[in-house]
């Protein structure tokens, strides 16, 4: 009799403990759960930024190479050689870090990037030239803030890291690109 009663008090004892040891106040489940929509809210923005920049990158390539047979300027078309270049290589690395992240990019241009390239088609020489040269300014601008943002914001480590490490380069291409427009004018 000793023992069952030593058995079943054990029992109501270690089930207590466990019944009682993982009990949050209401505030405590609140904040974990404010916690956890902030850091879904910033997943949902690493992949914005991601799809974002892929788009305008694509933009940037493909308008590029149009600028072989629709541009004029030398210093025009020499840019674009830059943006074949460094956006194709900036746009695989990308698509393989979305590809470990579960993160789909765009395989097309988005129906307002296609409406840009689309406008650039229909332009020939120094038409051309400015259209080409005031889209690349707009798209650069663009993806400096996004990088900027994502740089410090970003809640993916590697999408922060790359995003920071591509900076320069964009501020280069932008520097270039605003000295072509300037000049132009």
């Amino acid at each position: 009799m000793k023992k069952s009663v030593a058995c079943i008090l054990l029992c109501t004892a270690t089930a207590c403990f466990f019944s009682c040891g993982d009990n949050k106040d209401s505030k405590a489940v609140a904040k974990e759960e404010n916690a956890q929509k902030f850091d879904s809210t910033n997943i949902e923005g690493d992949t914005k930024f991601a799809v974002n920049l892929a788009d305008g990158s694509m933009l940037e390539v493909e308008a590029s190479k149009l600028a072989h047979t629709n541009a004029s300027a030398d210093n025009v078309k020499e840019y674009a050689n830059m943006m074949i270049t460094d956006h194709s290589a900036a746009n695989t690395e990308l698509k393989d870090m979305a590809a470990k992240k579960n993160i789909s990019l765009p395989m097309a241009l988005s129906e307002a990037k296609q409406k840009k390239y689309n406008e650039l088609v229909a332009k020939k020489g120094a038409d051309f030239d400015k259209a080409y040269v005031n889209c690349m300014v707009d798209e650069h601008k663009d993806a400096l803030d996004a990088l900027q943002k994502e740089s410090q914001k970003g809640n993916d480590a590697d999408l922060r890291s790359w995003a920071a490490g591509k900076l320069s380069a964009i501020q280069h291409h932008y520097d270039v690109i605003k000295s072509i427009k300037d000049a132009k004018k």
